[in-house]
């Protein structure tokens, strides 16, 4: 089952128009294994804070370029 914090990195990614790929391209792994740890497949340590500082700096740069 997935944690609720993968939600809200869904719900923020939604929001935000960020897609797997480019989150998995701020953070440094494939869309694959993204998808697999937002929908609770896998849950390898410190995942929740390297997930929402990517997402961060994805939604700033997003800002940023407005």
């Amino acid at each position: 089952m997935p944690a609720e914090w993968t939600a809200e990195i869904i719900g923020q990614m939604h929001l935000h128009g960020i897609t797997a790929k480019s989150l998995a391209e701020e953070i440094g792994c494939t869309p694959e294994y993204i998808s697999t740890i937002l929908n609770g497949h896998r849950e390898p340590k410190g995942a929740e804070a390297k997930f929402r500082s990517a997402l961060e700096s994805l939604i700033k740069q997003k800002a940023e370029d407005i």
